[in-house]
């Protein structure tokens, strides 16, 4: 969709497509990413191993919300990085350009009408967790069900009534819970009906006829049950994936490897900031050849309970290594959004064109990550003030 105006607007096919590959990749560090998920359950295992180890058997947990808080800043700087490059190379290039004809302008209005139901749902999920209103799990089905409204939404002026009527009445609801207006009230143990609590019932159990009413639309329109269907099959794949990963961490601990890297990492130089630069330099090689899966399910479990018996900071430590697993998405011959966007691309645009075209935003990420790295309230402080 994107490639074809940028290139009538002048856009070279380098930056088009290095933009593209890049900007796609934000979903990977800017909550809610199932990169966080994934890290944040392994970082909180190997965090709790380490504390015990170190004689603390009461750490306090490491949540994916705190990997969601503390990967939020580092994202919105990387996506300023990226912003700040574009617009100096696109300035110098308009510059050596003649000036072209007036284009049709879009209007902040339309644009707007259209980035909204996107931007909501990213809002909704995100601050549904952030606010406390729901847990990372919690917060998925929150997900689904926008996704479920914004779909139902393109399906004819009905459905879109009603998916519009669903939404306001989500919101509704969530405001009067944070005033104290809506809930179910309690006495003794068993549900008193009061008004509060019957007003409650009522437009849970309304939203979410509104909600069904959505999803038909989408059954009879065959949309639902294919989506559903891959959603199982993605799903199966990461879960095989996670087991085999599993597995070979397993064995490697049954043959004392762990042991080995504990040994290696405690003689480097540096103590614990020395293999936290080993650890990272370890992960960018690996992204070459590995997907963020394997990495995240071999590499943590290995290293993270001797990096985290020091004093570094486990949401620090994960905030980098998604940093870090972002690059391995634009680095060859592997890197998924190389993958995909070789697939739509037009045949003018050559494999080599997008390999080189992600060389300036693979940089860019890795001065984000150093960034990260030499300050670590990016990553610390929100979670801090939040939670």
């Amino acid at each position: 969709i994107t490639l074809p105006a940028l290139l009538s607007a002048g856009v070279n096919k380098h930056m088009s497509s290095g933009l593209i590959c890049a900007s796609g990749t934000l979903g990977q560090i800017i909550p809610p990413s199932i990169v966080l998920i994934l890290l944040g359950d392994q970082v909180s295992n190997a965090y709790f191993e380490a504390q015990q180890e170190a004689g603390n058997f009461a750490p306090d947990p490491v949540t994916v919300g705190d990997l969601f808080a503390g990967a939020l800043f580092p994202g919105l700087l990387l996506v300023a990085l990226y912003a700040a490059y574009v617009l100096i190379r696109l300035r110098r290039s308009s510059s050596s350009r003649p000036a072209e004809e007036s284009r049709e302008r879009v209007s902040p209005f339309e644009l707007f009408k259209n980035i909204a139901p996107t931007l909501g749902l990213i809002v909704a999920v995100l601050g549904s967790i952030l606010i406390g209103v729901a847990t990372p799990t919690e917060a998925a089905g929150v997900g689904v069900a926008g996704a479920i409204l914004i779909a139902a939404s393109g399906q004819g002026r009905g459905a879109a009534r009603v998916a519009a009527l669903c939404a306001i009445l989500a919101v509704v609801l969530l405001a009067l819970r944070q005033a104290g207006l809506f809930g179910l009230e309690f006495s003794g143990g068993r549900i008193s009906w009061s008004l509060a609590s019957l007003a409650s019932i009522g437009l849970t159990v309304a939203a979410i006829l509104l909600l069904l009413v959505a999803a038909s639309s989408l059954f009879r329109k065959e949309v639902l049950l294919p989506a559903l269907g891959e959603t199982v099959t993605i799903t199966g794949m990461i879960f095989g994936i996670v087991m085999a990963a599993s597995v070979l961490s397993l064995v490697f601990r049954g043959f004392d490897g762990d042991v080995h890297v504990a040994e290696l990492l405690n003689a480097l130089p540096g103590g614990a900031y020395g293999m936290l630069i080993l650890t990272m330099l370890v992960i960018f090689l690996l992204g070459f050849i590995l997907e963020f899966v394997e990495i995240i399910f071999i590499v943590v479990p290995i290293v993270g309970p001797v990096i985290l018996q020091t004093d570094i900071s486990p949401v620090w430590f994960a905030v980098l290594i998604a940093l870090n697993l972002q690059t391995s998405f634009l680095t060859p011959p592997f890197g998924f959004a190389l993958f995909y966007y070789r697939s739509v691309a037009p045949p003018e645009i050559r494999t080599v064109d997008i390999y080189v075209s992600v060389i300036p935003f693979v940089l860019i990420q890795l001065m984000a990550l150093a960034l990260v790295a030499a300050f670590p309230a990016l990553a610390t402080w929100l979670p801090a003030v939040l939670f």
